[in-house]
């Protein structure tokens, strides 16, 4: 398969509820009754939204509501015909559509046009699947770096589909298929070379493709955001989104790099940021890396994301870029739809737009 898909985000709450039932619960319910080729929900460590009620798992009275993520992905009819049931469901929280490529199989594509000097990567694979001797996801990282590419970050999930069957982690189980994501950023023409070796290495290999401009690495300004209009030919809003790539060791001024951005951005007004905490990965000339039993600091990849106006965007990339004087990956993107809900507000729709070439 080598098709242009539609990938379906929500940002929410670990208690929030819809039509009487945990909402983590009934979205991954619509995901496995349509059948989509994968979805995900991850568990994050640090957010806020549109109510700018913050949630985070370093303070114990916060720690009950956790921000969740749910991510699915597959062709546009399939994707909007989960959206129909979602928007039933009447519930608040952020939900985004962005376009991406899907490949399965082989994996072979052509790159992105060369005025687009980079890519995001995804790979989709079980979270004990294995590849050889090691663990799946550890080998696509370790070939992806080997490749040059700049940087990979593993993110668990808790429960999803998988080539359109549901996996849920369970407490007593092996749970070999709950899905788990490698996304990684780099130069198109290196994750091109790597891709057909990716798709030898995996049982089931499942990808997307979604272009994406590397703004700073390690502390180096590369590129400014992507110059983004607020508006589409026809009026419709366009959206953009900022992702900073870190270390749960990466501090500013001795907090922790992740914590005091949330904690930035909160503070001047952003409508919404979540923290995800990865499991294993890389960034720059570094070595792959996660936990280990003996280290007293953890050593995992912390992804924080920022979806706003265009206009908006900047300011927050303003933060982003003084807080990663020295370390971390910052990149940029269009989100053609967005919607964000709380009680009393609405912002934004659902409707894709044609963002200006």
């Amino acid at each position: 398969m080598n098709d242009d898909c539609l990938k379906l985000t929500v940002y929410y709450g670990e208690r929030d509820r819809a039509g009487g039932r945990f909402l983590a619960d009934a979205l991954v319910d619509v995901f496995a009754r349509r059948r989509l080729q994968t979805s995900l929900v991850m568990r994050g460590v640090t957010g806020f939204g549109v109510k700018q009620h913050l949630r985070t798992d370093r303070l114990l009275t916060l720690s009950e509501d956790l921000p969740l993520v749910s991510v699915a992905v597959d062709t546009r009819p399939r994707i909007e015909a989960a959206l129909h049931e979602l928007e039933v469901l009447r519930f608040d929280g952020l939900v985004t559509l962005e376009r991406a490529r899907m490949l399965s199989g082989d994996l072979d594509y052509e790159p992105f046009p060369a005025d687009d000097d980079a890519t995001k990567l995804t790979v989709y694979v079980g979270r004990h699947e294995r590849a050889g001797s090691r663990p799946a996801y550890e080998a696509v990282v370790a070939l992806l770096r080997l490749h040059g590419v700049a940087g990979a970050t593993v993110l668990l999930g808790v429960d999803g589909t998988a080539h359109g069957v549901r996996r849920r982690a369970r407490f007593f189980g092996r749970n070999a298929g709950v899905p788990l994501m490698v996304i990684s950023v780099g130069n198109s023409q290196r994750i091109a070379a790597a891709l057909p070796e990716l798709g030898a290495l995996l049982e089931r290999p499942l990808a997307t493709l979604e272009r994406v401009r590397v703004c700073k690495r390690d502390g180096e300004r590369l590129a400014a955001p992507l110059p983004v209009p607020e508006t589409d030919p026809s009026g419709l809003a366009v959206w953009q989104k900022l992702m900073v790539y870190a270390s749960e060791r990466s501090r500013h001024d001795g907090a922790p790099l992740s914590t005091e951005l949330v904690r930035r951005l909160r503070a001047s007004g952003a409508a919404g940021a979540t923290s995800l905490r990865g499991i294993w990965g890389y960034h720059g000339d570094h070595r792959p890396h996660g936990d280990s039993f003996w280290q007293l600091r953890r050593r995992v990849p912390v992804l924080t994301v920022i979806v706003d106006t265009p206009g908006n965007s900047r300011r927050w990339y303003e933060i982003a870029d003084e807080l990663t004087t020295e370390t971390g990956l910052v990149t940029s993107e269009i989100v053609p739809a967005y919607r964000a809900s709380a009680p009393g507000l609405e912002r934004g729709g659902l409707r894709l737009a044609r963002p200006a070439s």
